[in-house]
């Protein structure tokens, strides 16, 4: 024992003797190894309210992955309507507007986003009581308001922006800025996918063509590129996806088998290289890819009053057709375990003419948007209803703000409202028949239980098991997070 010893304490000296010490760091070292394994099995408690970031193997990104506790939900499919679609002519009954109807509202700004305000409206469509709870729906969407019973409501949605790129950003990524990623890239990289044959993340695009935000929707931002959304819909394959032609199945095969061997006996030299792996991980997807997105965009096998049921069989609205196979194609995608799906009802600002963006004549344009809407989104709802997979799907139906209860000065549409609209869910772990929030007696802002889109997020993320407090991703120098530093899950709409 070394001079002076005596001062230190007995733990000190017991490890001052090399037999003591030696045994302490073994069993130190085994701990540690210990926990890396439980940590990298999802099995190792979490202590204090940290970050929990998952363990990634680069060679196998999409493998799936533990949430932090129980999920309600596995999948999710979201029904993104594109321009803002109305409260007031959907789902958010104002008695008093009608009242009110033509009349300048008292205290109301003189000028909103696009111009000089005009009176109040009424609702431009009927309203009736539906279901077994008698909530009021519009009848601009009859299939959907028979569902009234099954969905659970949220009247008081607030956005930070009244621009639909970044609000759409800000539904979608959590920010109103470029540069984030979307919720589907944030779900894959923390939960990756229970089918290895297709992307864990699908955005299928409406036949009009893409939303305001383009690829900010379906995005990776900062997170590893992996993890960003495929697009592709029933009539538009994946890009570059193809096999030629000129190349048989079997030559096909041959040729991919070679090449995972050598790109294997590579990585072997050169096992450090994360990138590398996810290199080789992603042109493998790709291959495997060839076989199963064509085999799932196949809609030939689904019978004919399935079909019938989503109105793929319309012949005289084709954009109506083509979007109900884009809903029969989101439910096989679902089927085989893809874990994000984002539906698109919708395209770019363009007068209103192409989305839900109704500034000058609404009612004419809602009844265009609103046919191609209604049936199919309903009948993909019964769709995985009857087929029991609601019991661990979460079906969101989201805009990205709303519409003001006046007109537009000289015109007969609505202006942009962030300041309450309306969102619903419906499936895994959602209470149905309810509806919470209240926006004021003609529906311009929400006034109980207001809740910011971090919420409605924080709510999707906690269905699925994850804890979106401490879902993060370090960039930059912070804790990146899909709800900011905000957001409280929503617990009135849960079961």
């Amino acid at each position: 024992m070394s001079h002076g010893a005596e001062h230190l304490s007995g733990e000190g000296r017991r490890l001052l003797n090399r037999r003591g010490f030696l045994s302490q760091s073994g069993t130190a070292l085994g701990s540690i190894a210990l926990a890396d394994l439980l940590a990298g099995d999802g099995l190792l408690g979490a202590s204090g309210k940290g970050p929990i970031r998952p363990v990634i193997d680069p060679s196998n990104p999409y493998a799936p992955r533990r949430p932090h506790y129980p999920a309600k939900a596995k999948n999710v499919l979201v029904i993104f309507c594109a321009g803002a679609v109305s409260q007031l002519e959907t789902w958010d009954y104002k008695p008093e507007l009608i009242k009110q109807d033509g009349k300048p509202l008292k205290g109301g700004p003189a000028v909103t986003f696009q111009g000089p305000a005009g009176n109040l409206a009424r609702p431009q469509y009927a309203f009736q009581q539906r279901g077994q709870t008698g909530k009021w729906v519009s009848d601009m969407i009859p299939h959907l308001a028979e569902l009234t019973d099954d969905l659970a409501f949220v009247h008081s949605l607030t956005s930070e922006t009244n621009t639909h790129g970044p609000a759409e950003n800000f539904l979608s990524t959590g920010f109103v800025q470029d540069g984030f990623p979307s919720m589907g890239a944030w779900l894959s990289y923390a939960l990756g996918s229970e089918n290895s044959d297709l992307p864990a993340f699908v955005s299928i695009l409406d036949p009009r063509g893409v939303p305001q935000a383009s690829v900010n929707n379906w995005g990776p931002g900062f997170l590893p590129a992996e993890f960003q959304g495929t697009t592709f819909s029933a009539s538009q394959p994946i890009r570059h996806l193809k096999r030629p032609d000129a190349i048989s199945g079997p030559q096909d095969r041959a040729a991919r088998s070679f090449l995972q061997r050598m790109n294997a006996r590579h990585l072997e030299r050169n096992p450090a290289d994360g990138k590398l792996a996810a290199r080789i991980a992603s042109y493998e997807l790709a291959a495997r890819m060839q076989l199963s997105v064509p085999e799932i965009g196949d809609l030939s096998s689904e019978p004919e009053h399935i079909v019938k049921m989503y109105g793929a069989d319309d012949t005289k609205n084709q954009i109506k057709a083509d979007y109900a196979k884009n809903c029969i194609l989101a439910r096989r995608l679902i089927e085989k375990g893809v874990r994000f799906v984002q539906l698109f009802n919708g395209a770019y600002a363009s007068g209103g003419k192409l989305n839900w963006d109704g500034h000058q004549k609404l009612k004419e344009q809602y009844d265009v948007h609103a046919e191609i809407l209604d049936q199919s989104t309903a009948a993909l709802i019964r769709d995985l209803k009857q087929r029991g997979m609601l019991e661990d799907t979460l079906v969101v139906f989201c805009t990205e703000f709303g519409r003001m209860p006046m007109f537009q000065k000289g015109a007969q549409g609505r202006d942009h409202n962030p300041d309450g609209f309306t969102c619903w869910l419906t499936g895994a772990g959602v209470k149905p028949g309810v509806s919470h929030g209240v926006t004021d007696e003609l529906g311009r802002k929400a006034v109980q239980d207001i809740h910011p889109l971090y919420d409605f997020n924080a709510t999707i993320l906690h269905l699925l098991g994850l804890d979106h407090e401490r879902l993060s991703y370090f960039h930059n120098g912070l804790e990146r997070r899909l709800t900011n530093v905000e957001g409280h899950v929503i617990r009135e709409l849960l079961v």
